[in-house]
């Protein structure tokens, strides 16, 4: 099977729900992404909206910040958890991350003996008072925690965080309060078995739900193939697996030497896709970890943009700024923007814009963008 770039692109767009017309509304709409997708990668910087809000703005037609905290925090239809590193995903997914969690409670680094040492401790302040941040315990000791040093406080929430004996309860900002997983999780999901006891079985579910983050892969390692213990032989051997079940499809884009991979049962809104005649374009804010930008050599090679989100990039080395969105508009990107809030004023600035090369604005891009920034506010 061989397909062009422009149906690449008409592919990715219309399954990531980008197309011309607002497929999705609501906190039903926010469900049904997520689900498509597995999970949504969280990122705790707010510069004009946290990540998954600049995600879900695109997409969701009535999308306010108050309706995925909400399902977070309320509903309790979505979790926060690690999948494509800190990320939200459906309540119902928690069973098939258990080996994940059990790896992480067999490994709490160099400082696994001071944070066994007040697991208890914390176990009687969280029954004691209720859902508690790292701010809320008196363990002021620092220790070496995941790629820096931070109080014990923290590293012992977090641990048992990630052993899934305790979930997010809320956030207050980029603060966590924790609480114990079984006060908010349905029984029959808490103590649910691996449904992938196998290792290779495990293997072939993340592969497949990974190309379904994104709607088409390629076999070349990226961001977009960041998935815990599953290195590239794993990942090679089980699209083999999958590509012999009939559970992903393999692909050629004109032009490209690599493969692609898209999931059997999307075959369907392949061929919508293709056959839909393309609507009027509409102009859409990404945000930078956006699923359909976890692979930037793939947008480069697909769209013929070059995005690198420059936050890790020390100042005198940008090209662009800290923050930089881009902006689609139809099924190639125009431009991108540093943006700026101020909070006293509520007043979105510009700081700075380019447009990509060859891009000439006409009356009706210009009323296009202005109706997405009202939107985007």
């Amino acid at each position: 099977m061989e397909i062009s770039k422009q149906q690449a692109r008409s592919f990715l767009l219309f399954y990531q729900g980008l197309w011309s017309n607002d497929r999705y509304t609501s906190k039903l709409g926010i469900m049904d992404y997520i689900r498509k997708v597995g999970c949504i990668q969280y990122d705790p910087l707010n510069i004009v909206g946290h990540n998954p809000e600049l995600v879900l703005q695109a997409r969701v037609a009535d999308f306010r910040p108050r309706l995925l905290k909400e399902l977070l925090y309320h509903d309790r239809r979505l979790l926060d958890g690690f999948d494509k590193l800190m990320s939200i995903y459906p309540m119902e997914d928690w069973p098939y991350f258990r080996r994940w969690r059990e790896s992480a409670r067999h490994d709490s680094g160099d400082s696994a003996e001071m944070i066994h040492s007040v697991v208890d401790h914390v176990r009687e302040q969280i029954k004691a008072r209720g859902p508690l941040s790292s701010l809320d315990l008196n363990l002021p000791e620092i220790v070496n925690w995941d790629w820096t040093q931070a109080r014990l406080a923290r590293a012992a929430l977090e641990s048992m965080y990630f052993w899934g004996e305790l979930v997010v309860h809320h956030r207050v900002h980029t603060r966590k309060y924790y609480d114990f997983a079984h006060r908010h999780l349905p029984s029959e999901i808490l103590h649910a078995p691996e449904p992938n006891p196998r290792e290779e079985s495990y293997q072939d579910w993340h592969v497949h739900r990974r190309i379904g983050s994104v709607g088409l892969l390629w076999d070349r390692s990226g961001e977009a193939w960041y998935i815990h213990s599953i290195k590239s032989k794993e990942r090679k051997a089980a699209l083999k697996r999958l590509l012999e079940q009939k559970k992903v499809v393999q692909t050629q884009v004109s032009g490209i030497k690599d493969p692609f991979y898209f999931r059997s049962q999307d075959l369907p809104i392949l061929e919508d896709a293709l056959a839909i005649e393309p609507s009027p374009p509409k102009a859409r804010i990404m945000a930078p970890l956006d699923n359909m930008l976890w692979d930037r050599r793939m947008l480069r090679q697909i769209f013929a943009f070059e995005y690198t989100w420059e936050v890790y990039v020390p100042a005198s080395k940008r090209r662009y700024g800290y923050y930089v969105l881009p902006i689609l508009y139809g099924d190639r990107f125009i431009a991108r923007f540093d943006p700026g809030f101020d909070k006293k004023t509520a007043i979105l600035t510009i700081k700075n814009w380019w447009w990509e090369d060859g891009v000439e604005m006409s009356q009706q891009m210009r009323a296009d963008l202005l109706t997405c920034f009202r939107r985007f506010l």
